[in-house]
This record gives structure tokens, C-alpha cells and sequence, in this order.
């Protein structure tokens, strides 16, 4: 929408008008609302306007709709009631599901995976993260392509459709396998220069934070490095790896690197192609998990990390626990509790200091 003021024209861009929809197994029932809440604060980082939730309860996705028709006649009076520009489903779908939920909504269709994936893309700075995440973008749209034809159907652009710099994200098949080709060869050249650096590391002591996503690790690292790092609430706001020289007690020679958040299903294609920036998270001597203890799910969170730790093949790392923000915990008793069964844990918050030396 364009208005007139003082007689220049100024463009206001209106969030997209979402609905959440989730489709829960009966086993699972008990994380709904968690998981509600995770996707809910993806699709408002995405800079969306969340205006409903709708789940269901069943065993199997219906073969057609992913969901039953009596969901689908509930998702279209929303729409015609609200104007809602897109659909976000809390799983990964098929190129199926997309297709046949496009033509019987008529509005656009995003899966978990591809949200997460625009937010990256949103929050790429760096060149390497740019290619990164354009790169895990194509090759998902590769797999949404196998036997539908050699192009995407898109409704509209915005959420979903938008790759690194707000650039449009191709949709052909020949040109995704072309563009592929050529950010791989770039991300080789940055991969030697990594590797270079990473020569040259060797004889410091490499410590570096890892964590779910928006838990307090950029604070962390400014407090320790005393150094300023973009610090945000939202989700995914780090995802260039920054390394910063640490002060200690005896003036060892540490360095302490900050990385990319980790999150529950977190895209195959993302972990593939972010590899070689997470190899910091390998080669480290030690690590630091920091820990949102504010939020009531913070276990499922830690298994999550703990999952994603052995994916990377640095499991076996000796790692600190830093249980952060316990100014927003209420029973401090539960938490310490909970922190005794974790050799080398600390109960921190990055807000006010405490039990940080």
C-alpha cells in the first residue's frame, strides 16, 4: 500500500497473514503446544502476522491433503474471512502436498522446512552464509521436483519464495542444477581459506558455544570476550560463526567461537550445507552448551542438541553446561536440582551477571 507524505511516496509492506497447521500423532499430543509455540515464533522472525492455529489429531496424513477435508473446509472459510496470503505447516510436505494443497486453497503453501530456511535466508550476511543457505534451499526445491514436471509452482513471492538479499529463488529444474553446480565451486574456495585458518589455530585452545536456538549464546560470548556481537531475541539471529580471542585467569591462549543455533527438525539440507562452518564445532576442545532454563521444555531442548551433536560427529567432546537466564526462573530449587546431574554445570544469566566470573 502507498500513501502520500508530504508529498513523497512511501511503499508500507503488510506482514503476510498466516494460519498454523499442525497435524499430531495421539502419541504425541503432549507436545503440541510446545511445538505450536516454536513454529509460532518462526513464522513471526519469517515477519509474519500469525492469525489462527489449527491442528489434528490422527495416525496416518490423508493421502490427498496431508489433512482431512474437514479441515481443509475449516482452512478456506479462514481465509475468505481473514485474507490470509499463506498456509504453514508444521512438517516437511512432499511436492504432492504442495501441489494439491495450492489447488485447493488457492493461497501458498509453506512447509517447517521452508520456513526455517527464509529465515536463514533472511539473516545471511556474510558471503559464505549467503551460498550456504541458497544452496540448501535449491537442493530441497530439487526434491520437490522429483516427477512433477522440471518446474515449481509458486503463488505469489514473499515467505518461501525469497532466497539470501531478498533475491527470488529459481524454480526451474535445469536452472537449479546449474546454479547448484556453481555455488558449490564457490563454497570450495572458502572452504580452503577455512581450512587455512583453521592451520594456523592449532596450537590455541579452541572453545566454542553451542545451543538451541535464541538461548543466550552471542550474550555469552560478548560477556566472556568482552566484545560486542549482534545480540537479538529471535530466532536464528547468529548464523556466521564469529571467533573472539578470550581473556583468562592464567593468559592462556583461548579463542571462543559462537555458531549457527540448533532447532528441533532442523533441515537436513541446512546441516549438509552449513558442514563446513560447524567444523568449528568438531575441531573445538571443548564445548559450552548453553541452555535456556526459563522455558519448560529446556530437556527436550537439550536431547535435541545432544541429537544434533552426534550428527556432527562431536559428541564426545567435553563439554560445560551453562544453564542461562535463571533471573526468569521462579523454583531456583527445581533448576539446581536439575543441574547436579550434569558434571561441569553453572547456573548463569547473561541479563544481570550472576554466576558469571
Amino acid at each position: 500500500m502507498k500513501r502520500s507524505i508530504k508529498g513523497k511516496l512511501r511503499l508500507y509492506i503488510h506482514p503476510e497473514k498466516v494460519i498454523l497447521v499442525s497435524l499430531v500423532n495421539p502419541y504425541l499430543k503432549p507436545k503440541l503446544r510446545s511445538r505450536f509455540m516454536e513454529l509460532e515464533s518462526l513464522a513471526k522472525t519469517a515477519g509474519c502476522e500469525v492469525i489462527g492455529k489449527i491442528y489434528q489429531i490422527r495416525e496416518a496424513p490423508d493421502p490427498k491433503f496431508y489433512i482431512g477435508k474437514g479441515k481443509i473446509y475449516e482452512i478456506k472459510k479462514l481465509i475468505e474471512e481473514n485474507g490470509i496470503d499463506a498456509i504453514i505447516f508444521d512438517t516437511s510436505l512432499s511436492g504432492k502436498y504442495h501441489r494439491n494443497l495450492e489447488e485447493e486453497l488457492g493461497v501458498k503453501i509453506i512447509d517447517r522446512v521452508e520456513l526455517i530456511m527464509d529465515i536463514f535466508a533472511q539473516h545471511a550476511r556474510t558471503k559464505e552464509a549467503k551460498i550456504q543457505v541458497e544452496l540448501a534451499q535449491l537442493k530441497y526445491r530439487l526434491t520437490q521436483l522429483k516427477g512433477k514436471g522440471k518446474e515449481l509452482s509458486r503463488l505469489g513471492g514473499g515467505i518461501g519464495t525469497r532466497g539470501p538479499g531478498e533475491k527470488k529463488l529459481e524454480v526451474d529444474r535445469r536452472r537449479i542444477i546449474e546454479r547448484i553446480r556453481v555455488l558449490n565451486k564457490e563454497l570450495e574456495k572458502i572452504e580452503i581459506m577455512r581450512r587455512e585458518r583453521s592451520k594456523r589455530r592449532r596450537n590455541l585452545i579452541q572453545i566454542t558455544l553451542v545451543g538451541y536456538t535464541n538461548a543466550g549464546k552471542s550474550s555469552l560470548m560478548n560477556i566472556l570476550t568482552n566484545s560486542q556481537v549482534e545480540v537479538k531475541d529471535a530466532l536464528f539471529s547468529t548464523l556466521d560463526t564469529t571467533t573472539r580471542r578470550m581473556k583468562t585467569q592464567f593468559d592462556l591462549p583461548v579463542i571462543l567461537t559462537d555458531t549457527v543455533g540448533f532447532i528441533e527438525d532442523l533441515p537436513a539440507e541446512l546441516l549438509a550445507s552449513f558442514h563446513s562452518t560447524l567444523s568449528c564445532v568438531k575441531e573445538a576442545d571443548i564445548l559450552i552448551e548453553v541452555v535456556d532454563v526459563s522455558e519448560e521444555n529446556f530437556l527436550e531442548k537439550m536431547q535435541i542438541v545432544e541429537e544434533t551433536l552426534v550428527s556432527l560427529d562431536a559428541i564426545n567432546i567435553p563439554r560445560i553446561f551453562a544453564f542461562n537466564k535463571i533471573d526468569l526462573v521462579l523454583d531456583k530449587n527445581y533448576i539446581k536440582m536439575v543441574s547436579k546431574r550434569f558434571e561441569d554445570s553453572f547456573l548463569i544469566s547473561c541479563k544481570t551477571q550472576e554466576g558469571i566470573e
